[in-house]
């Protein structure tokens, strides 16, 4: 029996300190464009490197691009501004158009206007608490508020996960979850410890791509989870790792 191959590493890591400058680098070569100095920086997300929040001092001056030529923009024109800034920005964002999907937009009574969407980067579902952007602005096109958590270089992750072999069966995730302690989230934020008691109904659904902050808190891991339903707990939703047979979270 000769030498085996070396194991691929598990989880996939998805960003590290050393991938994170990048929308810092982004940002610092659009503020100029947009009449802004680089050196008030905007909060950047721990774990994606993406944009969280804008400095103060670049509400008014970032505006999405004028689409139409009437003073009041039709949907189908918000919308393509829309397009336009996301493709501009998609190195801050961390995510392009190819990848985002228009999950709401509305306008408030207030004048303010919100559209979100949601990263779907990957052939499996993206699931866990990564993947969002939103972008708020005002009738004049200027943007107020501009949030992303998105997961970048998605692509490379993607070749990563591909050679992947679930070891886990959807049988044997069924069985695992019962009777064994699961952390689940409740309404107030914290977390706590339950266990389904046996008998207990579940459902395995599908395998999704679960996106996790790593133990040490700094980077952001990625796993193959089956996702699982139950109808008689205070959970509804368990995710149990494919590759380890560890329950990741519950909801």
């Amino acid at each position: 029996s000769g030498p085996r191959a070396a194991a691929r590493p598990y989880p996939v890591v998805a960003i590290t300190d050393e991938t994170k400058p990048a929308g810092l680098l982004a940002w610092k070569n659009l503020a100029p464009i947009y009449g802004m100095s680089a050196q008030e920086e905007p909060k950047f997300n721990r774990y994606t490197g993406t944009i969280e929040a804008l400095p103060t001092s670049a509400v008014g001056h970032i505006t999405l691009p004028r689409v139409g030529t009437s003073a009041t923009q039709t949907e189908e024109e918000v919308r393509e501004s829309l397009r336009r800034f996301i493709n501009d920005w998609r190195e801050v964002i961390g995510a392009d158009l190819s990848q985002l999907s228009l999950v709401e937009r509305v306008d408030d009574p207030s004048g303010s206007r919100l559209a979100r969407y949601e990263q779907r980067p990957f052939r499996q579902q993206l699931h866990g608490e990564f993947g969002n952007l939103r972008i708020r602005f005002r009738a004049d096109r200027s943007v107020v508020e501009l949030f992303s958590n998105c997961i970048p270089n998605a692509e490379r992750l993607q070749a990563s996960l591909s050679a992947l072999t679930p070891k886990v069966s959807a049988e044997e995730a069924a069985a695992h979850v019962v009777g064994h302690p699961i952390t689940v989230r409740t309404p107030t934020g914290t977390e706590e410890t339950i266990t389904l008691p046996s008998g207990s109904a579940v459902d395995v659904k599908q395998i999704v791509v679960y996106a996790l902050p790593a133990s040490d808190q700094q980077s952001l891991e990625l796993h193959l989870a089956w996702e699982i339903g139950t109808s008689n707990s205070q959970i509804k939703t368990i995710y149990l790792d494919a590759m380890t047979d560890e329950v990741i979270f519950g909801t």
